[in-house]
């Protein structure tokens, strides 16, 4: 107690001390009386000795409110007296040393930096100049330099900056003076006129003085030399410098001789210094040339390979990675034309835009690779010091959020005649619909109760609601025959067709007509072993239009077919499906190698070592009734498609279940981009080990098709493919380039492809060398998705996420700056992913995300139609317009029937508020398809829910707005070559009907006064995770501009937060706060944007859905035990799981079609809430300051808002710019002590394919 007490009283008695000495300091300066430079010369002293030995003196110079530093600084600038001088530096040292840059920011906003700087030039016309007092300035300076963002300006100005590098010059060998010497030029530098004028007075040639080869001794400064010399060579001046006198190699041999020697890894920073210096001088051309020229490549590649072993050692790999990567030399894509394989002579060519530019295009100038800096021809920096007013903690400012409130008022404008809408009428039937010719009820229409001749009832698919074969009592197993010895061996020899006789497929046919009205077998059960065992390909003769198809092992011509030998099936074909009967009956079936690995060795030897009355039994689980593969044949017929494919990807056909397993969001794995990279770089190293071999080219296919066992076969020409070309790298890894849009020369991301040939127990390496996209989920869990043909013929028809190692990076191949729009030096990226097959010989279709066809569209809206009780559903499907290949695009009309065809219901019905919704409107946005499925599906369900939906709203749905660009494989855009949702301000008709004939719809519904309650536009976001809405506001948007004044009078109604909160409290994959209601400029021709400025319609939103899964909510779960269910089906499914550690789950086709009918349920609730007995909406959805105020929404790109946080970041950091020069400051302390590893760098049995062809 007694020592407490005594420590309490020697604090208050050293602060009193202190506060009383202080006032003595600004006693004197007041008084300024001759003599009092000895008092002077005390008190400060007095004062340094409580700063050393007292941390309380340090904190309340420093602290709000005291005038200590002001004291201690006007003393300093006032005083001539060399030990006072001298005293008031090692206070001011000994108060910034510890705290923080707190502490160093007080003392430069007290105007520390320019009393010390005038200090400097006082001192450096002393002859000699006084040593103490230069290391003491120094000191100080380099430790407050890095807080004052002007420092270089005011030592330019103050002419300061030659009188360190002058100290420097004169005393090489003085180490305790050049140290903060060189600690002060490094903070100069920053900027970019300080260093070129530093560089003209040979500051570089300096450096080279200074560091050297592996020494023990003065360590400190050659780490110190090393960090000025790389702020230096950031200025591109200075970098030529280096070039020029040969300083590349010099740094290089100065790498590896402290490589060679750090034995114990005691002076990595030296190491790091040394590559930070590389890295400055290779973002020239010029560098990287003279890198390349010094064998650098493999030299840092040795080095690094060296270092992986120890862990600490990972900035310098990771540096290392990021230089090798930024001088690999830039090549464009083994391409003859980065314009699409795929031409489509337009209508009409537009006056300007993107397109108008394609055509415009000298020859081959897509394929100039542009390489050049910036100013490569003469140096531009500046002298005048552009404002660094940013800050972290200030608010970012986006300029393309619209300000002018004037645009941001909704404005309703037809645009159009009405006279000119009228067109539009005879898609509104519904309204001047009396039903005097219908059949109706008189009463409340009952649930419906599906008679015999109808499909069982539809089903929503809840993410909630486990599917399981035994519980389905439609699901029934499949008896299958094993197939004919002598047949399969002659199968094996060469190529035949089986016809199969009519008769047999009648008496199938027969027999499952029996049974039909009992059990329904899912339609994915139409291929009995026997058959499959030897199906290569389904041809329907009458509409084969390639003038040849593939074979196994050789090219096999149509004309040949009659040439063939024609086998007949031995044995009955029993318990076919419907769908298999009709499907093969009158047709023939080609048989290739394949024809004996319709299942695994192990099944076959079990199969035949079973006795002969035994089947095999295949179960599948429950399928959606809306598949139908008669009826997807058929609607593919009618598809047009610029390609003319003819086949079909058997994942279309045989249909998708949802796997049984949920499947997790996975971790990148520590130091897989580097790996990646280095492997990469081994191209250029090593590039006798490249094959280098093209085994697919859309450009050239009458090229020959391997025939080696251990080479993959690629196939892309069926509906929505999207491969190019395919290019063996190495014995198991392969190139992959996509196809650009049509009429376009990028929008490279989507992909969907057939490989076939596989092996087990290999890992295949593919590599898509040609994305476009500077991120990607696929660094954040993210899997491409795999479908195996072996696995739908063990009755698991599904997309599963599969891959190892997946990473997304820019790589080496870049385009020209004409190509890029205007970017200079746009680089590609790739996805890289790794994949080890289970099956032998299988046939598997990779895809981006799960693939929905347009005619998948159409067999599903046909199904529906054919399904619905028109005594309860009122259905119309319309065609609204063709589209430029003269495709059909679909307009479907749903609501619920009236009553009775009394006048009270009809104008009940006529009467029901419109719901618009629109979808798939980007090609390869793919997963709003299948939300759209669950909000058709669950609008033609049976629930009192989904009734009492219909009984609210008339439903108008495009379901697929740009149907060319799904057919054709697009990613972004049309025919046209345009994204559509760019066009919706001034769509042509020519050239953008589907835009052109919705707005009309819209236009139409304007002018008749029926606006709709709610418009919604469903897409896909590919680098956010969880489901989301972006609205409109005016207010919203004024809150996040500078602009306050006039948005605090705005008053707008907040009923357009409603849906959005509601979708947040009942759909488990949707977030709030990745919500975003501000109109943006380079968003105000999309459809959102046009539909609530021109149209009026309030709740105008886009419906964004991951690509990747959700990481909040229900789907954020962790528990082991879903690990071990995961575990557990994966074993069954076959699939390996990658890695057990995740944060969510990677959604799925069962949780997208939750969200469409969870968006129904939504639309539902606001019914009820809008209505007039519940017309005040409740607070808690409403509330929009507060969940402004929480959420923080950032702008990190011009169109996009996205949380602070949205995503996490890699314990292996990644840049995706490596050719930039933003590398952070590192503060510099004293010796090389004080220095601390900063951030890691930035890392960085043959057979042929199985397909469908179409008649």
């Amino acid at each position: 107690m007694n020592k407490a007490k005594t420590s309490a009283e020697k604090s208050v008695s050293a602060s009193s001390r202190t506060i009383a000495l202080l006032s003595q300091l600004e006693k004197i300066n007041l008084d300024s009386v001759a003599g009092e430079s000895d008092h002077a010369r005390y008190v400060t002293s007095k004062i340094l000795h409580l700063v050393q030995s007292q941390e309380k003196t340090r904190k309340e110079m420093t602290s709000k409110g005291s005038t200590g530093i002001e004291v201690i600084l006007s003393t300093l600038e006032n005083t001539r007296d060399p030990q006072t001088i001298l005293n008031i530096l090692n206070i001011l040292i000994e108060v910034v040393s510890v705290g923080g840059g707190r502490r160093a920011s007080v003392l430069v906003t007290k105007g520390g930096t320019q009393i010390l700087l005038q200090l400097l030039l006082t001192a450096s016309k002393d002859s000699p100049p006084n040593e103490e007092l230069m290391v003491l300035l120094h000191t100080l300076l380099a430790k407050i330099g890095p807080k004052d963002k002007k420092i270089g300006v005011k030592a330019r100005i103050n002419g300061a900056l030659n009188i360190s590098l002058n100290l420097v010059k004169h005393n090489l060998q003085n180490h305790r003076l050049v140290l903060p010497c060189l600690q002060v030029l490094r903070v100069y530098s920053t900027n970019s006129v300080n260093a070129v004028s530093l560089g003209k007075n040979g500051v570089v040639e300096l450096m080279f003085k200074i560091i050297g080869p592996f020494s023990k001794r003065n360590t400190s400064l050659m780490k110190v030399a090393l960090d000025t010399l790389a702020a230096l060579l950031k200025s591109k001046t200075n970098a030529r410098r280096a070039v020029d006198r040969g300083y590349v190699q010099v740094l290089l041999t100065i790498y590896v001789d402290w490589h060679r020697h750090d034995s114990r890894h005691r002076y990595m920073l030296i190491r790091k210094g040394v590559l930070q210096c590389i890295k400055s001088v290779t973002n020239i051309k010029l560098g990287r040339k003279s890198f390349i020229d010094a064998n650098g490549m493999k030299i840092l590649y040795n080095t690094s390979q060296e270092c992986l072993a120890v862990r600490t050692l990972d900035p310098l790999v990771n540096t290392s990675s990021l230089i090798m990567r930024k001088c690999f030399p830039k090549n464009r894509l083994p391409l003859p034309t980065i314009k699409s394989a795929f031409h489509f002579q337009l209508p009409v060519i537009p006056a300007s835009g993107p397109v108008a530019q394609l055509y415009n295009l000298p020859p081959d100038v897509d394929d100039v690779v542009d390489e050049s800096d910036d100013n490569d021809d003469v140096e531009t920096e500046s002298e005048i010091e552009t404002e660094i007013d940013d800050d972290k903690d200030q608010y970012f400012k986006n300029d393309d959020i619209e300000t002018d409130i004037n645009k941001l008022k909704p404005r309703q404008e037809l645009g159009r005649p009405i006279e000119e809408l009228k067109m539009y009428e005879q898609f509104f039937s519904e309204l001047s619909e009396n039903f005097q010719e219908w059949d109706l009820i008189s009463k409340k229409p009952k649930p419906l109760v599906p008679d015999a001749n109808l499909s069982g009832p539809i089903v929503v698919p809840t993410a909630s609601v486990e599917h399981s074969a035994e519980a389905n009592p439609l699901t029934k197993g499949i008896a299958l025959k094993e197939c004919d010895a002598l047949l399969t061996e002659e199968c094996n020899r060469r190529p035949v067709f089986l016809e199969l006789p009519k008769k047999d497929n009648t008496k199938d046919s027969s027999l499952h007509q029996q049974n039909d009205q009992r059990n329904m077998l899912p339609s994915c059960q139409c291929l009995s072993q026997e058959i499959v065992k030897g199906l290569d390909r389904i041809s329907l003769q009458s509409s084969v239009k390639n003038d040849h198809y593939y074979g196994t092992g050789c090219v096999v011509k149509k004309e040949s077919k009659t040439s063939l030998t024609t086998l007949a099936c031995s044995k009955p074909c029993e318990h076919v499906s419907p769908c298999g009967g009709s499907l093969f009956e009158g047709s023939s079936v080609q048989l290739g190698k394949l024809c004996c690995t319709g299942v695994d060795s192990e099944e076959e030897e079990d199969s035949r070592s079973s006795s002969s009355g035994e089947h095999v039994m295949l179960q599948v689980s429950d399928v959606s009734p809306v598949h139908d593969c008669d009826l997807y044949l058929e609607m593919v017929k009618k598809t047009k498609s610029i390609p003319e494919y003819s086949e079909v990807a058997y994942p279309d056909y045989f249909g998708h279940i949802p796997p049984p397993f949920k499947e997790p969001i996975l971790e990148r794995p520590y130091g897989v981009q580097r790996t990646k990279i280095s492997q990469d770089i081994e191209r250029l190293i090593y590039q006798n080990d490249i094959i280098d071999r093209v085994v697919y080219d859309l450009d050239n296919l009458s090229g020959s098709v391997p025939e080696e066992a251990d080479v993959l076969k690629f196939n892309s020409k069926f509906e929505s493919g999207n491969l190019r070309k395919v290019i063996q790298i190495r014995k198991n890894e392969y190139d992959l380039i996509l196809n650009s849009d049509i009429n376009s020369n990028h929008y490279h991301q989507w992909f969907y492809f057939e490989v076939s040939g596989m092996k087990t127990g290999i890992g295949y390496r593919f590599n898509i060398i040609n994305c476009e996209k500077s991120n990607s989920q696929f660094n954040y869990g993210m899997q491409p998705l795999m479908y195996s043909v072996q696995e739908a013929l063990h009755s698991r028809p599904c997309w599963t996420r599969v891959g190892t190692d997946i990473c997304y990076y820019k790589n080496h191949f870049s385009r020209s700056s004409i190509a890029a729009g205007g970017q200079k030096g746009k680089s590609y990226y790739t996805i890289t992913f790794t994949v080890t097959f289970q099956h032998k010989d299988d046939v598997c279709y990779f895809a981006y995300h799960y693939p929905y066809t347009y005619s998948t569209l159409k067999m599903h809206l046909s199904k529906l139609e054919s399904m619905h009780n028109p005594q309860q559903i009122y259905f119309r499907q319309d065609v609204l317009c063709e589209t430029l290949a003269g495709n059909s695009c679909p307009l479907v009309t749903i609501t619920a029937m009236p009553e009775s065809n009394y006048y009270e219901h009809i104008s009940q019905f006529r009467n029901r508020p419109y719901v618009f919704l629109s979808a798939r409107v980007h090609p390869g946005e793919t997963n709003a398809s299948w939300v759209m499925k669950g909000t058709l599906e669950y609008l033609m369900s049976n629930s009192p829910n989904a009734q009492c939906l219909r009984e609210s709203y008339i439903f108008k749905i495009i379901p697929m707005l740009n149907p060319d660009g799904v057919i054709n494989g697009n990613h972004r855009c049309s025919l046209s070559g345009e994204d559509l949702n760019r066009q919706w301000q001034n769509p042509n008709p020519d050239l953008h009907p589907t835009i052109y004939h919705a707005k009309g719809l819209l236009q139409y519904l304007a002018a008749i006064k029926r606006l709709p309650l709610v418009y919604c536009d469903y897409h896909g976001h590919s680098r956010k995770k969880n489901v989301f809405m972006y609205g409109c506001s005016i207010k919203e948007t004024m809150w996040h501009t500078s602009v306050n004044a006039a948005s605090c009078d705005l008053m707008e109604d907040p009923g357009y937060r409603a849906l959005p909160k509601i979708l947040s409290q009942t759909a488990p994959a949707f977030c709030m706060g990745s919500c975003s209601f501000v109109v943006e400029k380079s968003k105000e021709s999309t459809a959102r944007v046009v539909v609530w400025r021109e149209i009026g319609v309030q709740r105008s939103y886009t419906m964004e859905s991951t690509l990747c899964g959700c990481d909040q909510g229900k789907y954020k779960n962790s528990s082991w035990r879903m690990l071990g269910v995961y575990r557990f089906w994966t074993n069954i499914f076959s699939f390996k799981p990658w890695i057990l550690k995740y944060s969510g789950l990677q959604i799925g086709t069962r949780e997208l079609e939750e969200m469409g009918a969870k968006f129904c349920v939504g639309l539902l609730r606001l019914k009820r809430m809008s209505s007039p007995l519940e017309y005040n909406l409740p607070s808690s959805l409403l509330d929009i300051e507060n969940e402004l105020i929480e959420s923080s929404c950032k702008v990190t790109s011009p169109t996009t808002y996205v949380l602070d946080e949205d995503e996490p970041r890699f314990l292996e950091e990644v840049d995706y710019s490596a050719e930039s020069n933003d590398d952070q400051d590192v503060e510099l302390a004293d010796n090389a002590a004080d220095y601390e590893a900063t951030n890691q760098d930035d890392g960085l049995s043959d057979s042929d394919s199985t397909r469908i062809l179409i008649s």
